[in-house]
């Protein structure tokens, strides 16, 4: 058997690195978990955590990308902003989300809806 606590600890520390860094620590931290921990849940939440962490940063960049294109048109604003603040609000809700459900089950992964899997 696994040690209950060290899973809660290095599940929540894949899926919350992105509290500490939105840049290489987001998505350093879970792959130095993933290759260092011989625990299937935590590699699973480490897998899990990379690919909402991908997704985070092509949707970010497809929105910066379209405010570059589209920023010195005025209608467009008024549709990327509130989609620019729905995406931060699904980003931080889904990984205190995610959080949430490593510490109730520890014994299972944590899934998030709505992205594509890389991993």
């Amino acid at each position: 058997m696994y040690d209950s606590d060290k899973r809660k600890l290095l599940s929540a520390l894949c899926h919350g690195a992105i509290f500490f860094s939105t840049t290489i620590v987001s998505i350093g931290l879970p792959i130095a978990i993933l290759f260092v921990s011989d625990d299937p849940v935590v590699k699973d939440n480490a897998k899990e955590s990379i690919n909402f962490h991908f997704n985070v940063w092509l949707y970010g960049a497809i929105l910066g990308a379209l405010f570059f294109l589209f920023g010195w048109l005025i209608l467009p604003l008024f549709i990327l902003f509130p989609l620019a603040g729905l995406g931060y609000i699904l980003h931080w809700g889904l990984t205190i989300w995610a959080l949430i459900g490593v510490f109730s089950d520890p014994n299972q992964p944590c899934r998030y809806p709505f992205i594509f899997r890389v991993l």
